[in-house]
């Protein structure tokens, strides 16, 4: 049969939407402009295009229309009644009927003004034969009206339909109304059906799909039915009824609620069961008592007891069997709570069951069954003597077995922890119990986070151990490499080497700091330094504490500035030439100009003069590639010149020409527009 996707529909504009497409795209896509002088036979192929043209556009658009919708008597019997449930195919088969007869009147005015306008004997008579074809076109159009707003409506609501595959495994609820459909199928599946305490809160068919042993179910939750005759039920009960009668491949869950707190008792519900029974047959039926936890099964009356028998009894009728017999009555009958969720798994692996063994027998009944078991052989070995042959486990395997069940406990989870000790809101897990420390102790220790107005963890280094370590590490290889014995130093030298060594544990602890906030400290310049660290007086200063002449490293660190007053930078002195020595001796400011000429920066890079010959570039000499470089700059000079030259430069050519004969180009110009306006007019009174 032929499957609908009912949601790639295309929408049906109204009447009026409609001529407007059809009449808009004809202006667009078609000539516009006819010549008054042209010959009689292009006249009337002109209108003729045009006619043909909105017949076509029409006929297109109709037939969308009629083949998206769905006809009735070729789609699954169940989207059939449905469709009739929903709609009354009666007025959905005359909404289609009127719209394929104004598709073939439209045709028919197509046929007969062509037919008109090969004999058309004037430009004013094929207009107004076209303009008479396109109206009556236009009016069929706009009759339907009705019928088009019907479809439209019809269109809305059958694209918001479910997708219900007829012929895949499914699993149908159906019962009464606020007995706990909605509420199974959110379990067990991921749909989203509202539920709410009160009846008929579902008014339509809910599908959600589950998994069970490797293959897909389709889960169904029909709105409620009421125990009334068949033509007293409304729409909202037909669609229960509808996919109860033809989706064959379901399995149907009768949910029963046996605490009565739905508003209707157990023998209202057993005689709706008894009167919608024949929808039952040839599908696995499993009766559902839900609501256990308000009233557990084995707690009703006699009464609703025998009557929830019955039901049993009934249902086990419904098992594929041998002659209609049950072969057992195992997941006919029973017990959840969609509230604990007590059971629920068990039904829905119950229905999914039933349909495999259902599935299996059919299978087996068929004719193709044969021709696959003539292809298998099961050889069944025959005994040779009366000797028992037990199978034979070692006796390490049996005990290794025993030791390991033995040692296997169970583990208790958090969760265990949670139901032992009041449930979830009472119970408080201990994150501290599993902290990996070297005294369990200390597990339990309070650890202030703020401690004199500081935060505690900006502090909290996680490998400060491992750095104390190799702190203490390098700490000891120090003072054994510098230890010094004091009895060899005077003094003044011992007083020396404490402040060395002072001075080079503060360095150390001012890198520390440095390298701990290099992620956050900002660079900044040297001649932003606030503190004045880096100057010259500062290094001569700390230079004649040591007992050392800081006027050579100040003169040298001077050279290799540029002072605020516009000094340049000077050459430095190469240290081959043999002048080097004398200027470390000399004791002044700048060096002669005699050595300043003899030095060379040896940052400067050796550049090629453009006319020093390179191998392979095929010049005889200097002199022929100096040569031939002129000769190419002044061969591009005059192209570089005229491209830097604008209209509006003095020279240009086309700016004489312009004035000389600015008149002449005014008197054109005006003369363009004044026939283009000419042409437009006629142009709009042949159309």
């Amino acid at each position: 049969m032929v499957q609908y996707n009912f949601k790639k529909m295309t929408v049906v504009p109204n009447r009026k939407d409609f001529i407007d497409i059809i009449l808009s795209r004809t202006q667009r896509q078609t000539p516009t402009v006819v010549h008054k002088g042209s010959a009689i036979s292009s006249l009337r192929k002109f209108y003729m295009r045009k006619v043909k043209f909105t017949e076509q556009n029409f006929h297109e658009k109709l037939s969308t229309i009629i083949d998206e919708f769905p006809r009735l008597d070729g789609v699954h019997p169940f989207y059939g009644d449905l469709l009739h449930v929903l709609y009354n195919k009666d007025h959905y088969k005359l909404a289609l009927g009127q719209v394929n007869t104004a598709r073939n009147r439209i045709g028919k005015i197509s046929n007969d003004y062509v037919k008109l306008l090969k004999y058309g004997d004037s430009l004013y008579r094929c207009k107004c034969l076209k303009v008479a074809a396109l109206g009556r076109m236009c009016t069929v159009v706009k009759r339907i009206g009705p019928s088009l707003a019907y479809l439209e409506q019809i269109r809305q609501h059958i694209s918001r339909l479910p997708s219900i595959d007829p012929n895949i495994n499914t699993i149908l609820i159906c019962g009464y109304a606020n007995v706990g459909k909605s509420s199974f199928i959110n379990k067990i599946t991921r749909a989203d059906v509202d539920v709410q305490p009160y009846a008929f809160t579902t008014k339509s068919l809910f599908v959600g799909h589950t998994d069970y042993k490797f293959s897909r179910y389709q889960v169904i939750d029909t709105p409620g039915i009421l125990d009334r005759p068949f033509e007293d039920r409304n729409i909202i009960e037909m669609c229960s009824i509808t996919a109860l009668a033809h989706l064959r491949a379901a399995a149907v869950l009768f949910f029963l609620d046996i605490s009565g707190s739905c508003g209707y008792s157990i023998a209202q519900q057993a005689s709706l069961f008894h009167s919608i029974k024949s929808l039952f047959m040839n599908k696995p039926l499993i009766i559902v008592c839900n609501k256990t936890d308000l009233q557990p099964l084995e707690g009703i009356s006699e009464e609703d007891m025998k009557l929830v028998m019955e039901m049993k009894s009934e249902a086990m009728k419904t098992l594929i069997g041998l002659g209609g017999e049950a072969r057992s009555d195992e997941g006919v009958l029973l017990t959840m709570s969609t509230l604990t969720e007590d059971g629920v798994i068990s039904v829905k692996n119950a229905a999914c069951e039933r349909l495999l063994n259902q599935r299996v027998d059919l299978k087996m009944k068929s004719q193709k069954i044969n021709g696959y078991l003539n292809r298998f052989h099961v050889a069944m070995p025959q005994p040779r003597d009366q000797k028992e042959r037990p199978p034979c486990i070692p006796q390490s395997v049996s005990e290794d077995k025993a030791k390991q069940a033995g040692d296997k406990e169970k583990r208790n989870t958090e969760k265990d922890l949670e139901n032992e000790n009041g449930g979830a809101g009472v119970y408080s897990a201990n994150l501290k119990k599993n902290y990996i420390l070297a005294n369990d102790e200390w597990k339990e220790d309070v650890m202030p986070e703020i401690l004199d107005g500081h935060n505690v963890y900006d502090f909290v280094d996680p490998d400060i151990v491992h750095r104390l370590e190799k702190l203490q590490r390098e700490a000891e290889v120090g003072d054994d490499e510098f230890e010094m014995d004091d009895m060899e130093l005077t003094p003044e030298e011992q007083k020396t080497l404490a402040e060395i060594r002072k001075k080079k544990s503060l360095i150390i602890q001012q890198h520390r700091m440095k390298k701990s906030t290099a992620e956050s400290r900002p660079t900044v310049p040297r001649k932003f330094d606030k503190d004045r660290k880096f100057t010259s007086k500062r290094m001569g200063r700390q230079l004649s504490d040591l007992g050392l002449d800081p006027r050579m490293a100040i003169n040298r660190a001077r050279s290799k500035s540029v002072s605020r007053r516009g000094r340049k930078r000077e050459r430095s002195v190469d240290r081959g030439d043999p002048g080097f020595v004398d200027a470390m001796d000399m004791d002044v400011d700048t060096p002669n100009k005699k050595l300043r000429m003899s030095s060379r920066s040896r940052s400067r890079s050796r550049s090629r003069p453009p006319s020093e010959v390179v191998p392979g570039e095929g010049f005889k000499d200097s002199s022929q590639k100096s040569q031939a470089l002129r000769k190419a700059k002044k061969s591009v000079k005059k192209r570089n010149k005229d491209a830097r030259r604008g209209e509006a430069d003095r020279g240009s050519k086309f700016m004489l020409f312009c004035i000389l004969h600015h008149g002449f180009y005014m008197w054109l110009k005006e003369l363009v527009r004044f026939w283009s306006g000419r042409r437009l007019q006629y142009a709009r009174s042949c159309a």
